[in-house]
């Protein structure tokens, strides 16, 4: 083959080169056409009177915006009043369609990228800046635009009624995850006390998400709760630290509302028979499942499979047996595994792992292109303009927009994940020849995968263990010794120490620390 160099990106060692070039690999659109960042400053003007006409007008609601320390686009707030022992939770999030009109540059620009894209270091967004975190940004202490879902939920956490609407909003403070879990889990009195007027709201938050939570966790709904990564960088990109990171009362609070919203505007749409995007999740496959079963038959736990199908409360009860006991991480990483994933369609065949008979993504129109489409239905449905030629016309796009905005999240998660690892390979290159506990995550012929407290992966290669010849066990997931009968099986603890880390490849090699050969 041949080929020929279109960009220099720069030297392997500069800052930032080596996320560049994952960045370029995949293809991920960085610059704005000129084009767009015209339109953006035509658009991205302060809120007018004549933009507020026919709005419902909610400035004077308590709301409040809970996103992480390091958010700008905060598309999504909260708000939460009493009506006797009714909750009246409104999610309003903010009107990008507003300002991002069908076919225009900003819109096709959108369309193309599909998502934002969180890589380690730096965010690429979907829209410009100046509108992600500007004008469609609900920012603190200013007039915004938003599609507000405002429910009615009942003490058993059934939503008896709701408003889907425009809307006009103010939110009066901007918090973090980190102080709603100072205030809800904490009690912090210094916290407290500077929130005072917003700390009952609070509390009624976390007491509707926790009833909400029960109700979705009573009907099958699963809950993985893996933790995620979070890789601290200096200001050279280096990583400095690695952990995981895990949900708190804060983010779940939020997790159970925007569930909420997501599933009352897609069975109102459902219900309505207008063309429309829907988050589905299928079942997952037979075989995988069977195979699940037979596994864990090994531990003593059981799945009822009626006609070749499992309901997601099954998985669910299995994961609340194995809460807390060794198997636990060996078995709910297979039942992860045994999952489909998550895409967007145009048909609603509902969400196996919510057990939702309805649900869609309405909540994130700033940083996901099949909310931004949804919102265009629902604001043409709210102003009466879903006459035939309309209908016909979203009939005609939405399946290719789905089938594109599934593309586009596969391609960021990928990429994401490439930058994560490679900064897990460029922390464990300062910790060569150190030795760790950790969890067998993966089993292979070649050799078993071990992750660490701090998620990092790494592999142990058979070649390393030189004491014995090793079989691998596909129905039983393990390696076995051929003449000392040893065992390596998914799930098992072990010590490993650092052996190799490989940049270009973004690798880590293992091996079996001293006390483990023996």
């Amino acid at each position: 083959p041949e080929g020929k160099v279109v960009e220099i990106l720069g030297h392997i060692n500069d800052p930032g080169v080596d996320i560049l070039s994952i960045v370029r690999a995949y293809g991920l659109p960085v610059e704005f056409d000129p084009k767009v960042m015209t339109q953006v400053e035509h658009v991205a003007k302060p809120v007018s009177e004549a933009d507020m006409a026919g709005r419902m007008d909610l400035r004077d609601w308590q709301m409040v915006t809970i996103d992480g320390e390091d958010a700008k686009d905060l598309d999504d707030a909260v708000s939460l009043t009493m009506d006797h022992e009714n909750y009246i939770l409104g999610v309003h999030i903010a009107d990008v369609s507003n300002y991002v009109q069908e076919h225009s540059a900003l819109d096709t620009e959108a369309l193309k990228r599909g998502t934002s894209v969180y890589l380690v270091d730096r965010v690429i967004p979907m829209l410009p800046h100046a509108l992600s975190n500007g004008i469609c940004s609900l920012n603190q202490g200013e007039e915004r635009l938003a599609l507000s879902c405002i429910m009615t939920v009942n003490p058993k956490g059934e939503i008896i009624d709701h408003t889907i609407t425009e809307s006009v909003i103010c939110v009066d403070r901007r918090m973090t995850y980190t102080n709603v879990k100072k205030i809800l889990a904490d009690h912090d009195p210094e916290v407290m006390a500077e929130y005072e007027p917003l700390v009952p709201m609070f509390e009624k938050m976390a007491e509707l998400a926790a009833i909400l939570r029960k109700k979705r966790m009573k009907r099958g709904s699963i809950d993985f709760d893996f933790p995620e990564t979070k890789v601290i960088l200096d200001k050279n990109g280096n990583p400095v630290d690695i952990r995981p990171y895990d949900r708190n009362v804060a983010t779940k609070l939020i997790e159970d509302f925007m569930l909420a919203a997501n599933e009352t505007v897609a069975a109102e749409y459902y219900w309505r028979e207008l063309p429309f995007v829907y988050r589905t999740h299928e079942q997952p496959d037979s075989e995988k499942i069977q195979k699940l079963s037979t596994f864990i038959n090994n531990f003593g736990y059981s799945l009822h499979i009626g006609s070749d199908e499992v309901h997601p409360k099954e998985l669910q009860k299995l994961l609340e047996k194995i809460d807390g006991t060794s198997e636990e991480p060996l078995i709910s990483r297979l039942t992860l595994r045994s999952m489909k994933q998550a895409r967007y369609t145009v048909e609603n065949t509902g969400h196996f792992g919510l057990a939702a008979d309805c649900y869609c993504h309405f909540t994130s129109p700033i940083r996901r292109y099949p909310d931004l489409q949804i919102h265009r239905i629902i604001k043409d449905s709210l102003r009466g303009r879903l006459g035939e030629k309309r209908i016909g016309h979203y009939t005609q796009i939405l399946s290719e927009v789905a089938k594109h905005a599934s593309e586009m999240e596969r391609r960021a998660d990928e990429a994401e994940r490439e930058t994560i690892k490679l900064k897990k390979v460029q922390y464990m290159e300062n910790h060569i020849g150190e030795t760790f506990a950790g969890v067998i995550s993966g089993v292979a012929e070649y050799g078993f995968f071990v992750e660490l407290e701090n998620t990092v992966e790494g592999l142990v290669r058979v070649t390393s263990l030189t004491d014995d010849f090793y079989q691998y066990y596909e129905e039983t997931y393990e390696l076995v010794g051929g003449a000392t009968n040893r065992r390596f099986k998914l799930g098992q603890q072990v010590r490993v120490t650092v052996d190799n880390c490989d940049r270009i490849m973004r690798t880590i090699d293992f091996t079996l620390a001293d006390s483990d050969e023996n």
